[in-house]
C-alpha cells in the first residue's frame, strides 16, 4: 500500500473551487441553518419585549462569537493542530494523548468530549427539520398539527437510505448549500435595507454593554447566543476530507459573510417592528417565495442532518481502531471516498434517539433549550487540549500559551456556564446519552486491556515449544498456519492450545498481531514488520491508523513480495474466541465490569470479520480467560 499523505497533499490548488463548493455541503450544514432558529431563541429569552439596545447587543454578540469561536479558534488556531493531516478531538487526543506521550487524563477528557458530540449530534437533525418545516405555519397555520409528523417522516426516511450509501446524493449537498447561503444573504441585505443602523452591531461594545448591563439575565442569553456556533467542530473534524485551504476559503468567502448578512437582516426587521416571538428568519421572505424558501431550507436541514450522521459512521470508525469501542459492523458503500460507510448500530440508536425528541420536544423553541450544552462542552475541552498543543506542539512559552488558552477557555468556559441552566429543561438528554457512551468506551478498553494482559502470562519461550514439537514427535502437516495474537513476545497460546489439543502442526508458520496506531495513515513501507525466529516460522507485526480498515490477506499478498511467501489458497487462519470469566483470587475487574465487558464482547462483530479473513479459512479456538 502506497503511503498515503496529509489532508493538504490531497488538495491540489487546482481543484480548489470544487473542493469548496463540497465543503459548503459536508462541513457547513450544521452551522449553515443554525440562523433558522438562534436569533428568535435569543429573543425569545430576553425577560421583557426587546428594545433597539437588546437587539443590537445580541446582533453584537452573534457576530462576535462568529468570529471569536469560528474564525479564529478554530480557523485559525485549532486547524494548525493536525494528527498527519486529520482533525476533531479524537484526533487530537491520539496526538497529544499518545502519540507524542501517554497521558491518560488527556485520553479521559479527549473521550468524552468526542462522547458528548453523539449527545448534541442526536439532536441536530430534530432541531434542524423542525425549524424548517415551521415555516409552513407563516403560510397557513392550520399545519401545525401535521408539522411533527412530517418531520418525524422525514427523519426516518433519511436514516433509512443511509445503508444504501449516499455517494450519488451527496454531489448535490454542495450546489445545494450553495443556493441556501446565497438565499439567505439576498435576505438578509433585504432586510438590512429596510434598517441600516443594524450595521453598527459589528461594534463589539454594544454586546459587552448589552452583557455588562442586564446582570444575570444578560449572562445566561450566552445559552441562547451560542447556538450560532453550533457545528463549528466540523470545521476541525472534517479537515482531514477536504485540506485546511478549501474549508478555510469557504468559511472566510461564503459561509462567514453570508451568515453575518442574514443575522443582521433578521435584527433589522425587527426594529422595524417585525414580532419578536414570531418566526423571524421566515418574516425576511417574501410571500410569495415562501413555499420554495421552506423546501430549501428543508433540503438544506436534510443535508445537514447527513453531516451530523456520517460525522458520527467516522468518528465511531476510529473510536473502534483506537480500541475504545467494540468492534461494529461497517459497511463501505462507494468505492469514490473512505468516508462512505455505514455502521448500523449507530445509525439505529440515533435514528430512536432523534425521533423520540422530535415527538417528544415538538417544537424547535423546545429543543433549543437542550440544544448547546453537549458541544459547549466539547469546545472547552477543545481548548484545554490546545493550550498543550501550543506548548508541545508550536514550542511556545508558558505565558504566550497560557493568555491565548485562557482566552478560549474564558469564552468557552462562559458559554458552557450559561448553558448549564438548560440542564433540567431537556440538556440533561445529551448528557446522559454522553455518559452512556463513556461508559461503554471505558468498560471496553478496560477489559481489553486486561485480556491481553492475562494473554501474556505464562507464555512459553519459542525455543523451549519448538524443541518440545520435536521431542513430542508432533507431526508437521503440509500447508501455512497464520495465528492471530495479542501477545508481542513467545509462543502464541492459540498455537500451545492447538498443538495440545490436536497433535499436529503446520509446516509454516506465521504469527500475526494486528496493531492500530494513533495516527491516521500508515505508509506502505512500515504497514507490517517481519522477522523469521525459527526455519519456517515467522513473527509479524500489522500496523493501521484509526482511519484504515484492516485486510489480512491483501496484508500477507503484499508481504509476498518482501521473501515471506505465504499461498493464500493454502493457508489456515486461527483466531480465538475466549470465554470471559472473573478472577477467583479477587483480583481482575469488578463483577459488574466483567458482566458488561462480556455483553460487548459478544455482541461484538467477529474478529475474522473485522480482519477481513475468508470465513472458509478460518479455524476458531475457544478459550477460558479469567479478567
Amino acid at each position: 500500500m502506497a503511503s498515503i499523505g496529509t489532508a493538504e497533499n490531497k488538495s491540489p490548488r487546482k481543484h480548489l473551487p470544487i473542493q469548496c463548493l463540497t465543503a459548503l455541503g459536508i462541513v457547513f450544514g450544521d452551522i449553515g441553518t443554525s440562523p433558522l432558529y438562534t436569533f428568535k431563541t435569543i429573543l425569545g429569552m430576553t425577560p421583557e419585549t426587546p428594545d433597539g439596545s437588546v437587539i443590537l447587543g445580541a446582533l453584537s454578540l452573534v457576530i462576535w462569537t462568529l468570529f471569536v469561536i469560528t474564525t479564529v479558534k478554530y480557523i485559525s488556531f485549532a486547524m494548525r493542530v493536525d494528527n498527519d493531516g486529520e482533525g476533531g478531538i479524537l484526533a487530537l487526543m491520539s496526538l497529544l494523548g499518545v502519540k507524542k506521550r501517554r497521558r491518560r487524563g488527556v485520553v479521559a477528557i479527549g473521550l468524552f468530549g468526542a462522547a458528548l458530540i453523539y449527545g448534541d449530534g442526536a439532536i441536530t437533525p430534530a432541531i434542524s427539520v423542525l425549524s424548517a418545516l415551521e415555516g409552513l405555519t407563516i403560510v397557513t397555520p392550520a399545519v401545525q398539527p401535521y408539522i411533527v409528523p412530517t418531520a418525524v417522516a422525514i427523519l426516518l426516511a433519511l436514516f433509512a437510505i443511509q445503508s444504501q450509501g449516499t455517494a450519488r446524493i451527496g454531489h448535490a449537498f454542495g450546489p445545494v448549500m450553495f443556493v441556501w447561503f446565497m438565499t439567505m444573504a439576498l435576505m438578509g441585505i433585504a432586510g438590512i435595507v429596510q434598517h441600516p443602523v443594524v450595521i453598527a452591531a459589528l461594534d463589539p461594545r454594544y454586546g459587552l454593554r448589552y452583557l455588562l448591563s442586564n446582570g444575570i439575565s444578560g449572562f445566561l442569553i450566552l445559552g441562547g447566543v451560542f447556538l450560532c456556533v453550533t457545528g463549528a467542530e466540523a470545521l476541525y473534524a472534517d479537515m482531514g476530507h477536504f485540506g485546511k485551504r478549501p474549508i478555510r476559503l469557504a468559511w472566510l468567502a461564503i459561509v462567514f459573510p453570508c451568515l453575518i448578512l442574514n443575522y443582521a437582516g433578521q435584527a433589522a426587521i425587527v426594529l422595524d417592528g417585525a414580532p419578536p416571538d414570531g418566526n423571524i428568519f421566515y418574516s425576511l421572505c417574501p410571500q410569495p417565495l415562501l413555499i420554495p424558501l421552506v423546501v430549501l431550507a428543508t433540503m438544506a436541514t436534510i443535508i445537514a442532518s447527513q453531516s451530523i450522521i456520517t460525522g458520527a459512521f467516522s468518528m465511531t470508525r476510529q473510536a473502534i481502531l483506537l480500541g475504545w469501542l467494540p468492534r461494529l459492523r461497517i459497511k463501505q458503500t462507494s468505492s469514490e471516498g473512505f468516508g462512505q460507510i455505514y455502521v448500523g448500530v449507530v445509525n439505529y440508536l440515533l435514528m430512536f434517539v432523534t425521533i423520540g425528541l422530535t415527538i417528544g420536544f415538538a417544537k424547535s423553541d423546545n429543543l433549543a433549550a437542550a440544544y448547546g450544552i453537549a458541544v459547549s462542552l466539547t469546545m472547552l475541552i477543545t481548548s484545554a487540549l490546545l493550550f498543550i498543543a501550543m506548548r508541545e506542539i508550536w514550542g511556545w512559552p508558558p505565558i504566550a500559551a497560557g493568555t491565548v488558552a485562557a482566552f478560549f477557555l474564558i469564552i468557552d468556559g462562559a458559554f458552557f456556564l450559561a448553558n448549564l441552566t438548560k440542564v433540567t429543561e431537556g440538556g440533561y438528554v445529551p448528557l446522559l446519552l454522553a455518559v452512556a457512551v463513556y461508559a461503554v468506551m471505558w468498560i471496553w478498553h478496560r477489559g481489553a486491556v486486561a485480556v491481553t494482559a492475562q494473554a501474556q502470562e505464562s507464555l512459553t519461550p519459542i525455543p523451549v515449544f519448538l524443541a518440545k514439537i520435536l521431542a513430542d514427535g508432533i507431526p508437521r502437516v503440509p500447508g501455512t498456519a497464520v495465528f492471530l495474537t495479542r501477545t508481542t513476545q513467545d509462543t502464541p497460546p492459540l498455537m500451545a492450545w492447538h498443538v495440545r489439543h490436536n497433535r499436529a502442526l503446520h509446516e509454516k508458520l506465521f504469527v500475526l498481531r494486528v496493531e492500530s496506531l494513533p495516527v491516521p495513515w500508515v505508509a506502505g513501507s512500515e504497514r507490517i514488520a517481519v522477522r523469521e525466529i525459527a526455519p519456517n516460522f515467522w513473527r509479524a507485526d500489522a500496523r493501521y491508523g484509526f482511519m484504515e480498515r484492516p485486510d489480512i490477506p491483501n496484508l500477507l499478498r503484499a508481504s509476498a513480495s518482501r521473501g515471506y511467501a505465504v499461498d493464500l489458497e493454502d493457508v489456515t487462519y486461527y483466531v480465538g474466541h475466549e470465554t470471559l470469566v472473573g478472577r477467583n483470587d479477587g483480583g481482575g475487574l469488578p463483577g459488574w465490569q466483567v458482566a458488561l465487558f462480556t455483553v460487548l464482547e459478544r455482541n461484538a462483530v467477529h474478529v475474522s470479520d473485522f480482519l477481513s479473513l475468508p470465513s472458509d479459512q478460518v479455524v476458531e479456538i475457544g478459550r477460558r480467560i479469567s479478567i
